[in-house]
């Protein structure tokens, strides 16, 4: 329970996935309008329900993996993060019209992202 060892690399892969969600979800409050436009050109309408459960699970999910109360419970978080960054590369990738680059908006990102999650699911330190 509540594995923080920093020597394995399992647990860093695993602390990086959850603190990352956790600035999303922030931008999620912060940067509203820019959200609600990403979410309507998705095709995610209405948008509102989206960025709240977005929102809702970036900082529970986040919260979870960064602890890592238990590998049952990180595992379940884990392959619902790589669920969850599986939709987010698909949208992305309508919004972009299809660009792989992440510093051109593209998905390259939201799928990495995903694997590590995944990764995390495999080995749920």
């Amino acid at each position: 329970m509540f594995n923080h060892d920093l020597t394995d690399g399992y647990v860093l892969l695993r602390l990086t996935v959850g603190l990352f969600l956790l600035p999303h979800a922030y931008g999620k409050v912060r940067y509203r309008e820019g959200v609600d436009g990403f979410f309507a050109a998705a095709g995610l309408r209405p948008t509102a329900p989206f960025i709240i459960f977005g929102l809702i699970f970036e900082v529970v999910a986040g919260l979870l993996l960064v602890l890592g109360v238990t590998p049952l419970i990180t595992q379940v978080t884990a392959v619902l993060t790589a669920m969850f960054m599986a939709v987010a590369a698909v949208a992305n990738h309508r919004v972009c019209q299809g660009k792989w680059l992440w510093n051109m908006g593209g998905s390259e990102y939201p799928v990495f992202w995903g694997i590590c999650a995944a990764i995390v699911a495999l080995n749920p330190t």
